[in-house]
């Protein structure tokens, strides 16, 4: 390991002397930078610790009133829609915001808090104690203030971050989302069986995991109030003047994303194509894999909840060595050949449930050689995942920039907020034909075919990255 010292300017702290690794300067990073982008790391994690117990169990929630996927399916949607308008609405009002404590906290340290409240009160719209109209009022009001702390708390890494550095801020962030999602999946979803009396609260059957995350979020909202401090001016650090003040109009960046016109790439437009379809069969089935655990493999719901977890596991364990990966043979070649991967094992889980049965496997046998194929799903979809924003980063110039990040949120939340109807209806048609089982298992195909086309639209992009 070789150090070098440079001039302090422009930096997420300010210390003066870096480590280099490697032979490449690419890999230079401030002393203290992970300890303190960890820190920023805190909103992305406390969205991290919702997401997988919401996706997990609103479903058996739903499942308590709803007999129809379609309809489940369509109210778990909520939190896309929300997403789609809330995301870039609340962000661009930050940009406008000047207070004393910086101009994303202040919607930060109110909605993260509100999001853990109507959390920890989402379970006491199930039975035996709710109704199914106390449990969509909770999940309206949960999703519009969730939804409105994520356009902030994205926003606060790229504020506090020297562009130079955001490719690595962003890994440790993904990382830190990735143990979110283990914490909530196998820490805290088991305890969705257990049965205590709290004051207050009185019963914790199918909701202590709520409690405790709600908790956990109110922790790591004051921590990172505490200790991140947003400077006072309004400017992105690491930007020259001449960069800030260039703007290409809006049409015209639309234009070069999608390759109109003989002088631009079609890459932009297949990337985005792509992901739409990878977002589509990945949202289709993750609303739905705990319940397929329990009706299908027959685990209890505590141990069901631990099946997107396994996925969680993955992702957090592949996320930084994709990007490695990506660095010696490519981003494009990566995604490639990730979503064959994604194709080869979600054709493995819808064979899965019948073989385990010819084999004459036991329900814990079945459920554990299930979670292994999950996990290797889930390290195959932490390489597209990790890949595909800095792809169509490295694609765009600074005054496309916006552009890309936009389209990339339009595309994406575009394939939650369609994928889990279109999965809903797939299985309800497979229930018809094939019954209850049978069903369930055709969510794997609709995976498949999804990841299928999104192969067949990232073969057509030549531009590497």
């Amino acid at each position: 390991m070789y150090f070098i010292e440079v001039q302090e300017k422009n930096l997420l702290v300010s210390p003066k002397l870096f480590y280099y690794i490697g032979m490449n300067t690419t890999n230079l990073v401030p002393r203290g930078f992970y300890r303190t982008t960890i820190l920023i790391g805190l909103g992305f994690f406390t969205l991290g610790l919702m997401d997988p117990l919401y996706d997990a169990y609103v479903p058996l929630f739903l499942g308590d009133y709803l007999s129809s996927r379609f309809l489940i399916g369509l109210i778990m949607t909520l939190d896309n829609v929300f997403a789609l308008f809330l995301i870039p609405l609340v962000a661009a009002l930050s940009d406008r915001t000047k207070t004393s404590i910086g101009r994303r906290m202040p919607y930060i340290i109110v909605t993260l808090p509100l999001s853990a409240i109507f959390f920890m009160l989402l379970p006491s719209g199930a039975l035996p104690r709710g109704s199914l109209m106390t449990l969509i009022v909770l999940l309206f009001l949960l999703n519009l203030a969730k939804q409105a702390s994520r356009g902030p708390v994205v926003a606060l890494m790229p504020d506090l971050t020297d562009k130079n550095y955001r490719s690595q801020a962003n890994g440790v962030i993904n990382f830190m989302g990735g143990i979110a999602a283990i914490v909530g999946t196998v820490a805290l979803a088991p305890l969705i069986d257990v049965d205590l009396t709290l004051p207050l609260f009185g019963s914790t059957l199918r909701s202590l995991p709520f409690l405790i995350s709600g908790v956990l979020v109110i922790v790591a909202t004051l921590a990172l109030f505490v200790f991140v401090k947003e400077p006072r001016n309004s400017l992105r650090q690491g930007t020259t003047d001449d960069e800030r003040e260039k703007q290409v109009p809006l049409r015209e960046s639309i234009q070069r994303i999608f390759g109109v016109g003989s002088q631009n790439d079609t890459s932009g437009r297949y990337v985005l194509l792509a992901l739409f379809f990878w977002f589509l069969g990945y949202q289709g089935v993750l609303p739905f894999i705990t319940t397929y655990s329990r009706d299908v493999l027959g685990t209890t719901e505590g141990l069901a909840g631990l099946s997107p977890g396994a996925v969680a596991i993955a992702y957090a364990i592949f996320v930084i060595p994709s990007g490695i990966l990506a660095g010696q043979i490519g981003r494009r070649k990566v995604i490639r050949l990730s979503l064959l991967g994604i194709i080869i094992v979600m054709s493995l889980i819808y064979f899965h449930y019948p073989l385990s049965r010819a084999f004459g496997l036991d329900v814990t046998t079945s459920w554990m050689s299930f979670l292994g194929l999950l996990f290797f799903f889930g390290m195959f979809w932490g390489s597209v995942v990790t890949n595909s924003f800095p792809m169509l980063w490295h694609m765009a110039s600074y005054e496309t920039m916006g552009i890309y990040t936009g389209m990339y949120y339009l595309f994406s939340q575009g394939a939650a907020i369609t994928a889990p109807v279109l999965a809903g209806g797939f299985i309800d048609w497979g229930t018809y034909v094939l019954g209850p089982t049978g069903g369930l298992r055709t969510m794997f195909l609709f995976a498949v075919l999804c990841m299928s086309i999104a192969l067949g639209f990232m073969l057509k992009v030549t531009r590497e990255s």
